[in-house]
């Protein structure tokens, strides 16, 4: 058995490719970032094709950076940013217009219109999830009615759908496989999660036709093989997993009860809920973890649409940093916000307000107050969204989560994570590896491969690199109040 796995991650402002060896350590890592768009107000857009070239060209120098030949891939595990909708011709494998991207809020007037009509239980009761534009349902309707000819092709069978792991294991198998998995499939608003299919009621409702759509796979197994043509060598393309998904199972969060959130360019709290989907009383979304064989695990989510965005705001849109990076030392100038707090609803409110209007908000802000001081309540911003989901969570599960196990990029910030564990009022931990949801996916890809026999062969991978442990003294209380003040100001300012 070889002992590599190959780990795409692809992500909403990067594509990465990770290579693990069988210990769970990271022999190399290639990343490159590809081009944003933002058309008009409240639109956001990629270029499918650039997806796939960017994410091609890290899998490529990756495998040269470690040193290995192809062939010495035992398989390819997939992550992906989940909810962004590609369509593209099923003949030529054209995307017939640019992607639709999770954030992008387009169709929030026909959410809208969707509730009014008193389709929302239906909907929930079925999917799991709140009636968002954020999903993929409204957005692949959207490209039906406004793209030139597409409606007329798709009544046809001559489009395919796809969030982006279908369309790069499409581009990998050189249009062979038209494929996803449950967790993707379950952030379409068009899958049953109880039945396990894609539902006939709601692709009507959304004017969706079936030919369109993917099969949907378990998590891990072998899907098929790419190309002769790609990576030089046929490698089993053998996981497939959401990167929240991928995360938690990364986080090795495989029992009940378990809870993780990824600090990306927005952040997601998953908590694993086990063997039956419970349906959120409190605005959060539940959502098919993974399945591997015939076991199907599910988990409560709440997204947060910006988080470390925010820290790319400061840096390109206000200019007070230079890079990411230095933004932890910038707010370190000072002991506190002095009374600034910025609400990051650029792309509206997700869980638990689900506020599509809401707008970017900064209040408190005297002669006084500094780049610091908004560089310090941007970082405090999402630790505070967190703490409302992890309450949220909290009520559902009536239990009291006492660890939160941490990850992403922001993880490396050791400011915003105390801050995190005195507004929680709960330790939380950030494992070795922070690089959960490209670890997890090559966890799923190496289980389908027999490089695992099963879960308890990996479990030994987790360990700590550092436990942030609250302040007993911090008034969390009135400063949440004083934060949700400013909720209420983001909300309201439309």
């Amino acid at each position: 058995m070889n002992p590599y796995i190959l780990s795409l991650d692809q992500g909403t402002t990067s594509s990465r490719a990770i290579i693990f060896d069988k210990e769970g350590h990271i022999v190399a890592i290639a990343q490159k970032e590809f081009t944003q768009y933002y058309p008009q107000s409240g639109w956001v857009e990629h270029d499918a094709r650039e997806i796939w070239s960017s994410q091609l060209s890290v899998a490529t120098e990756v495998v040269a950076k470690a040193g290995l030949k192809a062939s010495s891939i035992a398989a390819i595990g997939i992550t992906n940013q989940r909810e962004t909708a590609i369509v593209w011709e099923k003949a030529s494998g054209r995307p017939i217009c640019p992607a639709i991207v999770w954030q992008d809020r387009r169709t929030a007037p026909y959410c809208d219109r969707l509730k009014e009509e008193g389709h929302s239980d239906t909907i929930r009761e079925k999917t799991g999830l709140l009636i968002d534009a954020y999903f993929s349902a409204s957005k692949i309707n959207w490209i039906l009615n406004n793209v030139t000819g597409a409606r007329e092709k798709a009544e046809k069978g001559e489009l395919a759908f796809g969030t982006v792991d279908s369309w790069l294991v499409w581009n990998l198998t050189g249009g062979q496989k038209h494929i996803t998995d449950v967790s993707n499939a379950s952030r379409t608003m068009l899958y049953n999660i109880h039945t396990l299919e894609w539902d006939d009621e709601l692709l009507q409702l959304f004017g969706v036709p079936k030919s369109m759509l993917p099969e949907v796979c378990s998590s891990s197994e072998i899907y098929g093989e790419t190309a002769a043509n790609i990576l030089a060598a046929r490698i089993p393309i053998a996981g497939i997993a959401g990167d929240q998904q991928a995360a938690l199972f990364g986080q090795l969060c495989t029992k009940t009860g378990m809870v993780k959130n990824t600090y990306g360019t927005g952040c997601f709290m998953l908590m694993n809920i086990g063997d039956r989907p419970v349906l959120s009383r409190n605005n959060l979304v539940t959502t098919l973890a993974w399945k591997l064989g015939d076991k199907v695990s599910y988990a409560l989510e709440g997204s947060i649409f910006i988080g470390g965005a925010i820290v790319q705001w400061l840096r390109d849109g206000l200019g007070i940093i230079r890079n990411s990076a230095d933004v932890e030392a910038l707010a370190a100038t000072v002991p506190d916000t002095d009374g600034v707090y910025l609400v990051p609803a650029f792309a509206g409110l997700g869980a638990p307000h689900w506020d599509p209007y809401a707008r970017g908000t900064i209040v408190g802000l005297t002669r006084g107050s500094k780049a610091a001081h908004i560089a310090r309540a941007a970082l405090e911003g999402i630790a505070f969204q967190t703490v409302d989901i992890l309450r949220a969570m909290e009520a559902d599960a009536a239990t009291e989560i006492k660890e939160l196990r941490v990850d992403g990029g922001a993880t490396a910030n050791n400011l915003l994570l105390q801050f995190q564990a005195d507004i929680l009022q709960a330790a939380v931990v950030r494992p070795q590896i922070t690089e959960t949801t490209a670890i997890g996916t090559a966890y799923l890809a190496g289980l389908a491969v027999g490089l695992w026999n099963s879960t308890d062969d990996i479990q030994s991978q987790w360990q700590i690199d550092k436990t942030f442990e609250p302040d007993g003294g911090f008034d969390a209380d009135a400063t949440l109040e004083r934060w949700h003040r400013a909720v209420e100001t983001a909300k309201t300012f439309k």
